[in-house]
């Protein structure tokens, strides 16, 4: 929870929601699942959407903003990575790809606190250079991950490293994580290392590196924390973590706008 002298505001990145979604919405829209913005509003932070298509840089777009939220939804462009069509691939949106990458480009030149939730992370990775696994199924070796178009979900434990900026969030080297998703990180980014991973060895969690002086909060997290966040406190800490590093940006005299 911050400090009641300052409420930072996170930006959150909504997805499409196509005609059919909304009653009396036949061009469709744009919207976030309400348990990511009830997780940041217990930790203390305002909440604005972004949608894809706001004009101006994407540094003039973050100007607003103390941190950055990247949400679950559909497949990245496997184009984006060096991959052909799959089988398998649902809801792309490339507008939404392009708008997510230069965000999270910026996000970085900035040093702006960002956290990367499932299709989030998988962004996160692609947009630094890695690739992607099209479809975990696929890999028999594999635990079950959950599948996002059938609803299904799994609880599974996530090993952390202990040191990352996960572990100072969570405080813990094992968690128990909500997971709905059938694709995930392959090759990882040299920009980034791996900061967790399933018992089956898949990538969970990806960092940015850095100091612990620097104030630096750039993760990303392949499972879905905000499943959990209101009865688990190691999940919850994700957006408090999050929040606080904003807020330690203004004690530590950052601007609060860039």
């Amino acid at each position: 929870m911050t400090d009641d002298r300052y409420r930072p505001l996170i930006g959150v990145v909504a997805y499409h929601l196509s005609g059919d979604r909304v009653a009396r919405w036949p061009e469709g829209g744009y919207g976030v699942p309400k348990p990511y913005l009830d997780a940041l509003r217990r930790a203390g932070a305002r909440t604005a959407i972004l949608a894809p298509g706001e004009e101006g840089t994407p540094e003039e777009i973050l100007e607003p903003f103390d941190g950055l939220l990247l949400v679950g939804g559909g497949d990245v462009d496997p184009g984006r990575y060096g991959a052909g069509a799959g089988d398998h691939l649902y809801g792309i949106e490339p507008d939404r790809d392009e708008f997510e990458i230069g965000l999270l480009r910026a996000a970085n030149r900035l040093a702006m606190p960002t956290l990367c939730i499932c299709r989030g992370m998988q962004i996160m990775n692609v947009a630094f250079g890695g690739t992607l696994h099209g479809h975990l199924p696929d890999h028999p070796d594999l635990l079950e991950h959950g599948v996002p178009t059938a609803g299904t979900q799994t609880i599974h434990e996530v090993a952390v490293e202990v040191g990352s900026r996960l572990f100072a969030a969570t405080e813990r080297s094992t968690l128990s994580c909500s997971s709905h998703h059938h694709q995930g990180v392959d090759r990882i980014s040299d920009a980034l290392i791996v900061t967790a991973r399933s018992p089956d060895g898949l990538v969970e969690a990806i960092e940015l590196p850095g100091r612990e002086e620097d104030l630096r909060f750039f993760v990303g997290v392949q499972w879905h924390p905000e499943d959990t966040a209101e009865t688990d406190p190691s999940q919850q800490a994700l957006f408090d973590a999050l929040a606080r590093r904003t807020q330690r940006e203004v004690e530590a005299g950052a601007p609060v706008t860039r």
